[in-house]
């Protein structure tokens, strides 16, 4: 089953590209790499979840965030290669989780990606990662997440 297919069956929509909210491009193919930029949680065009973890979101609340950033991240990569089942591997995810003081579960924040992605792409989407907590977010979203895979070829 292809990657598309399978998003499909798991009733997930990729949407269009989401716009850049500053001067930038949402992804950049160099060879047989696709790097994003970071993707915010935008459902339509709307920011779906903002402030801090452990101040005002829950841990489910940052999971499913990290979980609509990665879809967008797969929409800003569709973007530039017309199809996922061009991806052979997720290489790296990076997490970035809008963080109260004291508040240290930013890797099971970004878990909302790499389980999504794992689910997706099983084998080929196990990916190196980092999770960072940071004290502000662009327009206070609660995650950001950015990705690099590789492609079957360069195109």
């Amino acid at each position: 089953m292809s990657f598309e297919e399978k998003l499909k069956q798991m009733g997930v929509i990729i949407p269009e590209t989401p716009k850049p909210v500053a001067a930038y491009l949402p992804a950049v193919l160099a060879g047989r790499y696709v790097y994003t930029s970071g993707q915010l949680p935008i459902a339509g065009e709307k920011l779906e979840f903002t402030g801090k973890l452990g101040r005002n979101l829950t841990m489910e609340d940052g999971c499913r965030a990290a979980r609509l950033c990665a879809i967008n991240c797969l929409a800003a990569i569709r973007g530039v290669l017309g199809s996922l089942d061009k991806i052979t591997k997720i290489v790296k995810v990076t997490g970035f989780v809008n963080s109260a003081a004291g508040f240290t579960r930013q890797p099971q924040v970004v878990n909302g990606a790499s389980e999504f992605l794992r689910e997706v792409f099983g084998e080929m989407g196990q990916h190196a990662r980092s999770a960072v907590g940071v004290s502000e977010l662009p327009l206070d979203a609660a995650v950001e997440i950015e990705m690099i895979v590789e492609i079957k070829e360069q195109l």
